[in-house]
Order: structure tokens, then sequence, then C-alpha cells
């Protein structure tokens, strides 16, 4: 896989420096930020070469000088994914979303709010150079787990204590739900919403409310809605102001 962008490939460095076949710096540029990469490289051992811009342009288009080779993201286990202290889990599943942007801006609210997520294997989105770009270095630290159906998924979860809340125009309004506790959120793709089985697997299904023309929100968008209402819920609800 080819990664592009200066924050992408730092955080692969840090996270997965072994992996790295070699980071490629455009020969021209001399900036802070370039010279922090390639000091970074050396710290972590990785291979640094240098080329023309038209080089690198080549390969990709806006890298902002900085190309590198690595190995493919790897899927997380199940186990992984719901590793945590037990009351605080937090859970993004995503169903049908294909489009590698929207899942690597899933990916980057999931870092912000603590979550994992899960995919189904069939009709999601890969661990694409497009989705580490968008996600913003957040590939690298949030547990992507992968299941071959995610309303049995659903059902397993509720079973290890898991609530499964879904996201969907015609739930109940967000803000009157109770999101603490080993938490899972749901949300389908943009358009479509949900498939009726993966409907069904939730506990509740909610909506967030839309006070202008349009009808909902892209799924990044909507994930962060409900996730920061999570963590509002779990970490600040009842304190005064600071």
């Amino acid at each position: 896989m080819i990664l592009s962008r200066l924050h992408p490939i730092e955080e692969a460095v840090r996270s997965r420096a072994a992996e790295i076949e070699w980071v490629l710096l455009d020969s021209a540029r001399r900036d802070r930020r370039i010279g922090e990469l390639a000091r970074l490289c050396r710290e972590r051992h990785v291979p640094v070469r240098f080329g023309t811009r038209e080089a690198l342009d080549r390969v990709a288009r806006n890298h902002q000088g900085a190309l590198a080779r690595m190995a493919a993201r790897g899927d997380a286990s199940e186990e992984e994914a719901l590793a945590g202290e037990t009351g605080r889990r937090l859970v993004i599943g995503l169903d049908g979303i294909e489009d590698p942007q929207n899942l690597g801006a899933t990916l980057r609210v999931a870092d912000g709010v603590g979550a994992a997520v899960e995919l189904p294997e069939r009709g999601s989105a890969p661990l694409s150079e497009a989705a580490a770009r968008s996600s913003a270095g957040a590939i690298e630290r949030v547990p992507v787990a992968r299941v071959g159906n995610l309303r049995r998924f659903l059902d397993r979860l509720k079973e290890k204590g898991f609530r499964v809340v879904g996201l969907d125009a015609a739930g109940t309004d967000l803000y009157r739900e109770d999101l603490t506790g080993d938490l899972a959120i749901v949300l389908g793709a943009e358009g479509r919403g949900m498939r009726r089985l993966v409907r069904e697997g939730c506990d509740v299904v909610v909506r967030l409310p839309m006070r202008g023309a349009l009808a909902s929100l892209n799924v990044a968008t909507a994930a962060a809605a409900v996730g920061y209402e999570a963590v509002r819920q779990r970490d600040f609800s009842g304190r005064g102001a600071d």
C-alpha cells in the first residue's frame, strides 16, 4: 500500500515502523515538517529515499512531499475490538459503508471518542490509502474488526452486556436515551440506512434532531453527534461548569 501526506505517514512510522518498506521525500523541500519526518524515520530505522516532486506526483496527488510504501493495515480480532474496562466500552458498528473516505472520517471520530469499529466482511470499504488519508492517522490507533454477520455480532454484544443503539430517522429522540455503560452505536449507509435485520437487532433506535432542510447527516458526522453525546453522559453529566 502507498500512503501519502505527512500526518498519516508520521502516525504509521510511530505505530508500524517495521512494516514500512521505505519513505520517499521530496528532495527540494527543506522545511521543518519534512525534517521532522526524516528524523523520526531515522529514529525508528525506516529507510528514507529522496526524489523529485515529479516522481512523487506520478505515484499520488496531494502528497505534501512525502510517500510511504508499507503493508496494508490488518484487521483487529473481535477480542481486541471489545477490550477495555467493562462498563465503559464503546463500539461503532457500520452497516454497508462502502466509501473509504467515509470510513476514514468515521475512524477519526472513533479515535476521538475512544471507540472501536466493527464492519461486515462483505460490502464494506477496505482499510485503503484513501481511508488512511481521510482518517488523519486514526487508522493506526483505532481497532477495526470485520465480522461475517453484523446482526449475529450485535446479538453476541448483547450477551456480553452491551446495549445496542441504532441511528435512524424513524427512531426516538437521541437526547432522551441513556448512553452510559457498554455501548454499541450502529449506523447504516447514507441514504439506505441500516438493513432491516440489523435494525431489528438494536435494543433501541434513535434519531438526531434535524432543524433544517436536510433529512440526514453523513455517517461520520452522525457518528460524532452520537459518540460525543455518549462521552458527555459518561464523563460530564451532573457536573458543574469548571
